[in-house]
Formats: structure tokens, sequence, C-alpha cells
């Protein structure tokens, strides 16, 4: 017979008592090979031990627990055992019997959801209405992570009592996780940010992370994959940090208000995503790992944090949320740990602060539509006030344009007036100096002979300084103008068909034969073709050559010319070489006849 210190004794008034693994009698098969005869046959294989810590716990062991209950005589009672832990793998519970034998059964997280004695999310055991007296139950417990080895026994009615409450708990919660996700999702469909579909992917993350540490998603989502169960809250977490941080970088727009800590998130993202991958791919083990989502949390509340500092209002808060949601952490930490008791308020911290999280975030979203909206009013406002002021610049513009148009048309009346007066004078003076234009013309042209015929007679009697001859000829223009009256007077007749109808030619001045395509320019058949210095000076030294009264030396024309003694020695030659015989002399009167022309 076990010792009174190791039997735990059941009150028909007590409906509840929940016994932790300090107070039970635990055996550690480090090797996983003791059978239940073994055990049984070994009482001092059991111990008591009142200093174990969930670190404490080894993954690879078997933990025997052994229970020794005094139950009282049979009433209106019928009691239960109950696991709170829905993650342990395996339980293997031995049930004693009327008999002496014992009942095993087998529970756990990695068989089929339907397996269990109860459709209910914890590990339920029921008891004979017929067990009385001492009683001695045997559980074998296995788990590839920590398992809160935590048995709770209670009566039927406390058990659906507190199972009712529970899951109209639950109900309400997950109830507003979904309302949350899809007030969320309509925004989004109405304005088309993208935030607002980022958050309720977070939010739905949310809500599977919590069905997972509260067993409803194995018994409602997924109760015939027990695999996937093994895995499920390592990929809830992973798709709540990250679109949590997808989110956070998104409403604080990072990129713009902090884009150091944006490329920091970025690059965290991608690492934990990393993680997450190798995790899944080769080692399921390492989702035990929860802490490292202190890393992605602390940087996004950081964030947070100086973007609000750097005045942005809506922050505020984001970062009241991750405030709450590093609180709840927290408290279940110190839950595992074993630092606080066990409360009902510390069990489910992390889902009330889950649910602050999502009505602060949903504030922040909500506060920011606000200031928007604050912003677009007062630009209105300003707008409206701007058309106003508008209205009446331009009634008071529209007034003064009018006054002044009015006084325009009685200026413009009198000045109306003013012109005709003004043109019947004009009229008359018109008249008057059309007479005198009459005789003006007259005497123009009685002076415009007598010019052309001083100007001849300078010309042809007369030296002219290269001063006076450059106002004649100032240009190479004015020279080739003048070879061109001069060659084409009579008619163009090519020089080479003699047909006498030609086109424009490919240099100035020249003209090229519409039959046989020859192309003669101005100079050509002159004296001045293929010259090697300006036509202008090559002018003057014709006429000082025709010219009897000439008196400059080769010398002197060299330097006033600025040519070369030879140049213009040869050029002078070619002169003189067509005044030779008769027809020459009357070529040398036609040159001066041209220059004379020209003049006029």
């Amino acid at each position: 017979m076990p010792s009174v210190a190791q039997v735990i004794h059941l009150h028909s008034k007590v409906a509840e008592k929940i016994i932790p693994i300090n107070e039970l009698l635990v055996f550690e098969d480090s090797l996983d090979r003791a059978t239940f005869a073994e055990v049984r046959r070994s009482p001092r294989l059991f111990s008591l031990m009142p200093g174990f810590k969930p670190n404490d716990y080894n993954p690879e062991s078997a933990y025997w627990v052994k229970l020794t209950l005094h139950i009282p005589q049979p009433d209106d009672h019928q009691w239960l055992l109950e696991f709170y832990d829905q993650t342990i793998d395996h339980i293997e519970a031995y049930v004693p019997q009327d008999d002496g034998t014992y009942k095993r059964m087998v529970m756990g997280d990695m068989y089929n959801f339907n397996q269990k004695p109860f459709k209910h999310k914890n590990f339920e055991i029921l008891l004979s209405s017929e067990f009385s007296g001492v009683r001695t139950f045997y559980f074998k417990i296995k788990s590839h992570s920590y398992a809160d080895i935590r048995i709770a026994v209670r009566t039927i009615d406390r058990f659906v009592h507190y199972a009712l409450k529970e899951y109209f708990l639950y109900g309400i919660f997950y109830g507003m996780i979904v309302i949350i996700s899809l007030y969320n999702l309509l925004i989004f469909s109405a304005i088309r940010e993208v935030k607002y579909l980022y958050y309720t992917f977070y939010i739905l993350s949310v809500g599977v992370y919590a069905m997972c540490v509260d067993g409803i998603a194995y018994q409602f989502l997924w109760p015939g994959w027990p695999k996937w169960n093994q895995i499920a809250h390592g990929t809830a977490l992973f798709s709540l940090i990250f679109w949590a941080m997808i989110f956070g970088q998104r409403f604080l727009n990072t990129r713009v208000r902090a884009p150091r800590l944006h490329k920091i998130i970025v690059g965290v993202l991608i690492l934990r995503s990393a993680w997450y991958v190798h995790v899944l791919l080769f080692d399921n083990r390492l989702f035990e790992w929860r802490n490292i989502e202190i890393i992605p949390l602390s940087l996004i509340f950081y964030a947070g944090i100086d973007v609000w500092i750097r005045g942005y209002k809506p922050a505020r808060f984001f970062v009241m949320a991750y405030g709450v949601l590093f609180l709840g952490f927290l408290i279940k930490a110190l839950l595992n740990l074993s630092v606080i008791p066990f409360l009902i308020l510390s069990y489910y911290s992390l889902h009330i602060c889950f649910l602050l999280e999502m009505l602060f975030l949903t504030f922040a979203l909500s506060d920011r539509v606000r200031i928007l909206k604050d912003n677009r009013d007062r630009a209105l406002k300003r707008i409206i006030i701007q058309h106003q002021e508008n209205a009446t610049l331009k009634d008071k513009v529209n007034k003064e344009l009018e006054d002044l148009v009015t006084r325009r048309t009685k200026q413009l009346q009198e000045k109306n007036l003013l012109l005709e007066e003004t043109n019947q004078k004009m009229l008359e003076q018109a008249k008057e100096i059309n007479k005198i234009n009459s005789m003006l013309d007259l005497d123009n042209w009685k002076l415009k002979n007598n010019i052309k015929e001083i100007l001849q007679d300078r010309l042809v009697n007369k030296n002219l300084t290269l001063e006076q001859f450059e106002k004649i000829f100032p240009d190479p223009i004015s020279c080739y103008r003048f070879l061109e009256r001069l060659k084409w007077a009579g008619g163009y007749e090519c020089s080479k068909c003699g047909n006498n109808k030609h086109s424009t030619g490919h240099t100035k001045f020249s003209r090229r034969c519409s039959k046989c395509g020859y192309d003669e320019s101005v100079t050509s058949n002159t004296v001045f073709h293929r010259i090697k210095f300006p036509i202008e000076k090559a002018f003057y030294i014709l006429y000082l050559t025709n010219n009897r009264h000439n008196h400059f030396t080769l010398d002197e024309l060299s330097e006033m010319l600025d040519l070369r003694r030879n140049t213009i020695w040869t050029f002078k030659k070619k002169i003189e070489s067509l005044y030779d015989g008769p027809e020459n002399n009357h070529k040398s009167i036609l040159i001066n006849d041209l220059f004379s022309a020209h003049l006029a």
C-alpha cells in the first residue's frame, strides 16, 4: 500500500482538484524500455520531483506517473481525469479495474482525434461510477517537446460546466477574429489599400495559431491529420510573424520614414523564412525554439516607436498593440517556467493580449483613416475658402473692368471724333503732298540724269580712288551680279550647243543648259575666269588698265591692293591681250559703258 502522503483524497464537496507534476510520483525512463509490469512491481522507482522545471524535461525520455486517489463511496458524482496539455504526443493510461487488472488506454496528438474517449480538445479518462476506495493509476507520457504534466480530477458536472464556458469564450474570441478579418477585407475591397489585406492575413494567422495552441484546430480543422498537427503550430507561428512584419512595414511606411530599419526588417524577414524552410524540411523539432520570435517582434516594435517619435501619430496605437502582445508572450513564458501560478487569467493571457492587440491595431488603422479624413476636410475647407476669396476677387475685378471699359469707351468715342477731324485734315494735306511729290519726282529724274552723266564722266575720263571704286563695287556679290547682267544681257546662249534654254546651275549666278547639261559659271569666257584673288580687286585693276589717266605703277598697286606684283602684272597682261586689234578696242569701250551702266 502506498503511504498516506502519496494518496490524494477526493471529496464530493470539492468538484475539482488540479495536481501539478511537483505533487506527483514520477519515474523518468531515460532509455524508454520499461514495461508496465516492471514499473508496477518496482514502486521504489517513483519519487516526488518538487523542483522540476520545464527546462528539466527530456524529450528522449519516457515519464511514468503514478497517481493514487482515494475515491469516496459512490454517490451522485462521477469523476474523470484530464490532461491539460493538448500537445502531448503519447499517453498510455493504465486504469485499475474491479477485478484487479488494468485497462490500457492510448491517447495523444500523434493519433487520430477520433480515437479520443471524449471529443474534447484535452485528454480525458472517465472513471467508473462504481469506483470507490483507494485506486492507483499509471501513466506513461512521451512527447517530442516539453509536456505540461498536470492532471485534473473533476466531476462530470464540473467538467461540463467548465467545457461549455471555455468553448463559449473560444467562440467569442474566434468570432471576433472572423469579424475583424471580414471587416478589414471589406475595407480592402472598397479602398484597395494593400495594408488592410496584410492585416487580414495577420489576424487569420493569429486565429490559426491560437487554435493550434488551444487544440481547437486539431479538433475542428484537421482531426484526421496527426502528422500535420505536429508541425501546424510552428507553421502558424511563422505565418503570424511573417504577416506581422509585412503589415508593420506597410503601416509604418518604413521605406520612407525609417529606410535603415526597413532594410534590417527585410533582412530579418528573409532569414526567418529561410529558417522556417530549413526546420520544415530537415528537423521539425526546431519548431519548439519559439524564443527566436522575440527578434522580429522586437524589431518591428522598435520600428513603431521610432516612427512614432518621428511624428507619425497613428503609430501610437501600433506601439500599444505590440506592447500588449509582448506582455502576453511574457506571461505565457513565465507560466510555462512555473514562475507564476496557474490561474485562468494567466493561462488565457495570450488570448486576451491577442484580442487587445487586434483591437489596438484596428484603432490604429481607424485613426489613420480619421487623420486622412481630417486632412482631407481641412484641405476641402481651404479650397472652399479660396474659392470664396476668388469669387469675391473676381466680382471686384469684373466691376473694375466694367468701370474701366466704360471710361475707355467714352475716351475712344472722343478719340474717334478727333481722328475723323484729323483724317479730314490729312486728306487735304495728302492732296497737297501729292502735288509736291509729283514736282519732286520730276526734279529727281532730272537730278538723276545729271548725276549719271557726271559719274560716267568721272569713270571714263577721271581716275577714281580705291575707296570711291569700293563704294561702287563693295563686295564679290555686286561684281558677280554686274557680270551676270553684262554676260547675258542679250539673252542666254549655250557656248557648247547654242541652246537658249537653261535652268539654275550648281553655283550662284551660274546657268545650266537644258539640252546638253553644260553648267556655265558667270566668269566663264571672261577675263575673270579662274583668277586666284578677290574679284573686286580684279575689277579695280581692269578699271585702271582701261583708264588712260592711270598713273599707278605695279609696286604702288601691289601695296594698295595687298597683292603680289607678279599677280597684278599677269592679270594686266591678260587684260591687255584682249585689247589687241579693232575688236578688242570695241571691248574696251564696252567695258567703259558697262561700268557707266552699273553706276546708273
